[in-house]
């Protein structure tokens, strides 16, 4: 019987498996918060609620690189490899905000998904270790950052053609538009605005880099079993050829 995810981390992923839960749990209600705003059409950066909420969500962000830096062996090392984690955790809604500088609807709108990046590593990381195998853990983490990311091509690709497009006349089309790039296959849906045709471009290319993993996995599976139905078989063998030799 497989123990609790909580039980799992404390026992064997201890201060960093209670860290890469909470940052993902907080991830999650950036994602909803993004979803329901999108929906509804509410600009959230005039919420000072969701702006407060989001200013200690980045703030835990910060707190956690710099609880692992201190943990890591090698600070220096760590600091080379996690700087885009330190990137992604400053609040830049909020500097913004409080700075009175003025963006375009899109960039800010762009901005809210920066911290999620952090998210989805943590995402990746957690579920990674639920997983039976490294090569399974491998694909299982893949397909949820590549599914995450349609869903946020798809969001964005919504504002932004909605309303704009004639042929986007609900999510449901955005929804269809993001899946079918990403397998590089195309669709009818056609961008009509800057950041749509960037971001159809960037679908396009990571359904390209991301679906050979697919390919690796399956012949991974194909391997490994064919590799445990031959070790079946020489069992086999040796069991009869020690019953054979036995006076």
């Amino acid at each position: 019987m497989k123990m609790a995810l909580s039980e799992f981390v404390l026992r064997k992923k201890g201060i960093y498996g209670i860290l890469h839960v909470i940052i993902l749990l907080l991830s999650l209600f950036l994602v909803i918060s993004i979803s329901v705003d999108t929906f509804k059409g509410i600009p959230f950066y005039e919420q000072s609620v969701y702006m407060e909420v989001q200013l200690w969500i980045c703030a835990l962000f910060l707190a956690d690189f710099v609880l692992e830096w201190i943990l890591a062996a090698d600070k220096k090392r760590y600091v080379a490899t996690h700087f885009i984690f330190l990137l992604v955790a400053i609040p830049y809604q909020n500097i913004i905000a409080y700075m009175g500088w003025t963006f375009s609807p899109e960039i800010t709108y762009m901005l809210r998904f920066i911290p999620l990046v952090r998210g989805g590593y943590a995402m990746a990381i957690v579920v990674g270790w639920l997983t039976y195998n490294r090569a399974s853990g491998l694909f299982v983490s893949y397909l949820t950052m590549l599914l995450a990311t349609v869903y946020f091509s798809s969001l964005a690709f919504y504002v932004m053609e909605h309303g704009t497009n004639p042929l986007v006349t609900g999510y449901g089309d955005a929804l269809w538009w993001a899946f079918m790039d990403v397998t590089t296959v195309g669709s009818n849906i056609i961008a009509v605005t800057v950041t749509g045709r960037v971001l159809s471009v960037l679908l396009a290319a990571l359904g390209m880099m991301m679906f050979p993993i697919f390919t690796v996995y399956v012949t991974s599976l194909v391997e490994r079993r064919n590799k445990e139905k031959l070790d079946y078989y020489k069992k086999i063998e040796q069991k009869q050829d020690s019953a054979n030799s036995a006076p």
